[in-house]
């Protein structure tokens, strides 16, 4: 049985992968009283003179929505909402398994921008942290924009913020094993969609000036014709040489990190790089290249969103942990400062040991990165 065949199983057995348990029994009319009516008014009076005891007295304080249009699940594109709802669901187990909240699936039959900031925003009281999650670009950047300038909690969106934070911190430690300094280094982002545009722009913030971001056309750069919004904004603070041609024919980069698809990173760029090379290939479930071409082309640190390879760079080393924080922590807002603090924090928990050996990244099932993110975002917030 492969696995595809053995999940379907799975999927089959379990009928859901979630449930909604209570954390008290009701054994008596006094628990009723206290839980429900009459003694349950109180709460609600509490609440209704001031709002924010909402998170002391009900489970917004540790919940958090999980939503999608259903228009950008994993590599099979638009398969609606419905569709989307395991992967959902498989999101929600992953933060109870690893960050102990509660996540609630939101799957909605709708794909206008306007009414999903709408619809967000009307259920928004409930949870403490919102997540979207599989919405096609570029629309998911406005929908993340407005609901983050219109909501009082903080807007996650795992494509963007998560990749691009375990990005940095597999960079972090790549960087260390190569001896290159982040000041210094020429850096590809191969892919302009969520993934590519976030991981640029936190790449800059973190101190890495000189990125050069591709898509299929070629390179991005200012002034070139029919750029979307999106990208004329990164072509503003990007591609500094004005590099105008196509990812084969650039040279002297130091790493690349490419969001792709299969077969979208041109061997002939990884050949044209400097000594010492570094390259994540994040295409899911089968990544640009493969181990054995990185071999072959001679990469030093090689990353991949591949649970088959070594150093899977997977958003599940981030999120759980960086979720957590942003409820304990009561975030409004996220900051480019937080998550460059949660990467740092992944980023040390490899020992030099490991490192020696080529590892960059820890493993999703690794107890302390919860706490160590957690206490990361903390730090940063000082």
């Amino acid at each position: 049985m492969n696995i595809n065949e053995e999940s379907l199983e799975l999927h089959r057995k379990l009928r859901g992968k979630i449930t909604i348990k209570g954390k008290v029994r009701i054994k008596t009319t006094n628990d009723l009283s206290l839980l429900y009516t009459p003694g349950v008014a109180e709460p609600c009076r509490i609440i209704a003179k001031d709002k924010s005891a909402v998170y002391d007295l009900t489970m917004k304080n540790n919940t958090v929505a999980i939503v999608t249009d259903g228009t950008r699940v994993l590599g099979l594109g638009d398969i609606g909402p419905e569709a989307a709802l395991p992967v959902m669901e498989g999101k929600a187990l992953i933060m109870k398994e690893f960050g102990n909240i509660d996540a609630i699936p939101i799957c909605l039959n709708e794909k206008d921008p306007d009414q999903i900031v709408e619809i967000v925003k009307a259920i928004a009281p409930v949870f403490g942290a919102i997540n979207l999650e599989d919405i096609s670009t570029p629309k998911v950047f406005d929908i993340e924009e407005r609901l983050t300038n219109e909501l009082d909690i903080p807007v996650f969106h795992d494509d963007q913020h998560g990749t691009a934070m375990v990005v940095l911190a597999g960079l972090i430690n790549a960087l260390k094993i190569t001896g290159k300094k982040k000041g210094e280094i020429k850096v590809v982002v191969n892919g302009s969609g969520s993934a590519g545009h976030a991981i640029a722009k936190l790449l800059l913030a973190y101190g890495i000036a000189d990125i050069t971001i591709f898509d299929r056309n070629g390179a991005i750069y200012s002034g070139r014709p029919n750029l979307e919004q999106h990208k004329a904004k990164m072509a503003e603070i990007t591609n500094k040489q004005q590099f105008k041609g196509v990812l084969k024919d650039f040279e002297g980069a130091d790493a690349i990190i490419s969001a792709t698809a299969p077969g979208g990173l041109s061997h002939d760029a990884i050949r044209k790089m400097n000594e010492q090379k570094i390259v994540f290939a994040l295409a899911n479930p089968i990544s640009e290249i493969s181990l054995e071409e990185s071999k072959q082309l001679g990469i030093v640190v090689f990353g991949t969103g591949r649970s088959d390879y070594p150093n899977q760079l997977n958003n599940s080393v981030i999120f759980p942990g960086f979720l957590r924080a942003l409820l304990d922590l009561r975030v409004k807002r996220i900051t480019d400062k937080m998550k460059i603090a949660a990467s740092e924090a992944v980023a040390k928990l490899v020992s030099k040991e490991e490192l020696a050996v080529g590892k960059i990244i820890p493993d999703t099932f690794d107890k302390r990165l919860v706490k160590r993110i957690v206490k990361g975002v903390k730090k940063s917030l000082d």
